[in-house]
C-alpha cells in the first residue's frame, strides 16, 4: 500500500478514535449536572444512602447550604464536586476578622480536602438584593478573606470563592440582549465582579422560569417555560429567537456580565426548578410540569448547544432539589421541588439515572394541573401589610404592578384622580397593588412573595388620604 495512502488510512482511525472518546466522554460524563441539597427538612435519608444514590445518576455535583460534616465526609472518595456555604450571618465576623475567616476555612475546607472534592465556597445567600446595606457592604470583604485563608492554604484557584444572587440584581431581563444589572447595585457588584474576575470564580444565579409562569400564566409562556413547542420570541436587539425561557433568562445575565465589562466571569445556575405540586391557588406546579421542565432542561444540557449568547457549551446548572424540604414555609410548592422522595425513590423520572435515558415527552399542558393539597398545614393568615423588598427593580415592580392589576382587585386608587396615584411612581403604584393582592387572596405569607420581591410590615404604608387595606388582627 503506498505510503501515502497509510497516513490517510492512519489519520481516518485517529479522528475516528478522537470522536469515539469525545461521544463517550459526552454521554457519560455530566460534569454540569448538578444538585441543591437542602436539609430544612426532618425526614431525610443518612448521607452515606444519600451518597449512594447519587452515585447511581449522573449528577456529579451537589451544592451545600452550609457545611455539613456529615455529608462532605460521606461524600468523600466519590469524586463528586461539592459546592459549600458559609451563612449569611456568618459574613460579619468572615469580613471583620482574618482569623475567623482561617478558621473556618480550617475546620470546613482543610479537614475534608482533597478527599472530599470541594470545589467551590459561596459566602452568603442573595446578600446584595437583601436590603441589608451593612451586609452587603461586607460581603465583599467576607470572600476576600476566605480567598486568602485558601491561598494560604496553597488552595487558591482550586477551590473558588464566590456568592449566589436571585434574578432580582437584575433591573433588565427583556430582551436577553439588553440584560443589565440594577444600577442601585451597580457599584458592589462591579467590586465584586472584580474581585471574582481575578480569581477566576463564577456568577452564581438563580433563574426561575417557573416564576416566570406565575407571573405570565398564558399557554404560550408555559410551553416557553418548559422546552415544549412554541412560536419563540424574538430578541428586539439582536434579532435572535430564543425558544425556551431558561436560555433567555441566562443569557440576560450573560449581557448584563458584558455589559459591566467582565466578559471572563462565567455564569453558573445555583438553583433552578419546578415543584410537581402546591396549594389549590398556584399556578403552575404539577408533576407533569415539573418532569417536563427538569428533564428537557437535562436534555438541553446534554445536546451542549449552548444558549445563544453562550454558545457549544453548557452552563453548570445546580436543580433544585435533591430531596423536598417538608420544614420550609410558605406555599405548598416550596416543600415540592424534590426530585427524589426520602425513601430514595425517584419522585419522578427527569432522566438522571447512569444510564442517561431520555425522559418520556410531555405534552403542552395549558390548563395547569391542580395540585394536590399539601400534607403540612398551611399557616394561618398574618397580620400587616405586604410592600416591596428594598433594592427591587422598577422592571420587576412593573411586572407585579400588572399582575396584581390583572388578579381582578381596585386598582381605581392609583389610576389619574385616585386617593393613591400621586406619588406618580412605579414602586408607589406596585406596593399598594401588591398589597391589595396580599389582603384580597386571604393574608397568607405565600400571598406575598412576588418572586421573593416581596415582605411582611407591621408599620403601615398608608399615606395622606390613600388607605392601604389591612393591618387588622387575626
Amino acid at each position: 500500500m503506498p505510503s501515502n495512502m497509510l497516513k490517510q488510512k492512519s489519520s481516518f482511525i485517529f479522528l475516528l478514535l478522537c470522536f469515539l472518546i469525545q461521544s463517550f466522554y459526552t454521554s457519560n460524563s455530566q460534569s454540569f449536572i448538578g444538585v441543591n441539597y437542602g436539609q430544612v427538612a426532618d425526614n431525610l435519608p443518612p448521607p452515606e444512602a444519600t451518597v449512594k444514590l447519587l452515585k447511581s445518576t449522573s449528577i456529579e455535583k451537589v451544592r451545600l447550604y452550609g457545611a455539613d460534616p456529615a455529608i462532605i465526609k460521606a461524600l468523600a472518595n466519590t469524586g463528586i464536586g461539592i459546592v459549600i456555604g458559609a451563612a449569611n450571618g456568618d459574613i460579619p465576623a468572615l469580613a471583620s476578622d482574618p482569623n475567623f475567616a482561617g478558621q473556618w476555612v480550617g475546620s470546613n475546607v482543610i479537614a475534608y480536602y482533597p478527599a472530599s472534592k470541594i470545589i467551590v465556597i459561596n459566602v452568603g445567600n442573595e446578600v446584595i438584593t437583601s436590603g441589608d446595606q451593612a451586609l452587603i457592604s461586607q460581603l465583599l470583604p467576607a470572600m476576600q478573606n476566605v480567598q486568602n485563608a485558601l491561598n494560604a492554604a496553597s488552595l487558591g484557584g482550586k477551590i473558588k470563592v464566590s456568592t449566589v444572587h436571585s434574578m432580582a440584581v437584575l433591573s433588565q431581563s427583556d430582551p436577553p440582549s439588553l440584560g443589565a444589572f440594577n444600577p442601585g447595585f451597580g457599584d458592589a457588584m462591579k467590586a465584586l465582579l472584580k474581585f471574582q474576575s481575578s480569581n477566576g470564580s463564577p456568577l452564581m444565579i438563580n433563574p426561575y422560569p417557573f416564576f416566570a409562569y406565575q407571573s405570565d400564566p398564558r399557554p404560550e409562556t408555559l410551553a416557553f417555560c418548559l422546552f415544549q413547542p412554541n412560536s419563540g420570541r424574538v430578541d428586539s436587539g439582536n434579532g435572535i429567537k430564543y425558544m425556551n425561557m431558561f436560555d433567555a433568562q441566562v443569557d440576560a445575565v450573560r449581557s448584563a456580565l458584558n455589559a459591566m465589562g467582565f466578559k471572563d466571569v462565567e455564569v453558573a445556575v445555583a438553583e433552578t426548578g419546578w415543584p410537581y405540586k402546591g396549594d389549590s391557588n398556584e399556578v403552575g406546579p404539577s408533576l407533569d410540569n415539573a418532569k417536563a421542565y427538569n428533564g428537557n432542561l437535562i436534555n438541553h444540557l446534554r445536546s451542549m448547544v449552548g444558549t445563544p449568547l453562550m454558545p457549544g457549551k453548557s452552563v453548570d446548572t445546580y436543580f433544585f432539589g435533591l430531596y423536598d424540604e417538608d420544614l420550609k414555609p410558605g406555599p405548598g410548592s416550596e416543600r415540592s421541588f424534590g426530585l427524589f422522595k426520602p425513601d430514595l425513590s425517584m419522585t419522578y423520572d427527569a432522566g438522571l439515572s447512569k444510564s442517561i435515558r431520555t425522559p418520556s415527552p410531555t405534552p403542552v399542558n395549558p390548563t395547569p394541573t391542580t395540585p394536590a393539597t399539601p400534607v403540612t398545614p398551611a399557616p394561618k393568615p398574618v397580620a400587616g401589610w405586604c410592600v416591596p423588598k428594598p433594592g427591587v427593580s422598577d422592571a420587576q415592580l412593573q411586572a407585579n404592578l400588572d399582575y396584581a392589576c390583572s388578579q381582578n382587585i381596585d386598582c381605581s386608587p392609583i389610576q389619574p384622580g385616585g386617593a393613591c396615584f400621586e406619588p406618580i411612581t412605579v414602586a408607589s403604584h406596585a406596593a399598594y397593588a401588591m398589597n391589595l393582592v396580599y389582603q384580597s387572596a386571604g393574608r397568607n405569607p405565600w400571598n406575598c412573595d412576588f418572586r421573593q420581591t416581596a415582605t411582611l410590615t407591621t408599620t403601615n404604608p398608608s399615606y395622606s388620604s390613600c388607605t392601604y387595606p389591612g393591618g387588622g388582627s387575626t
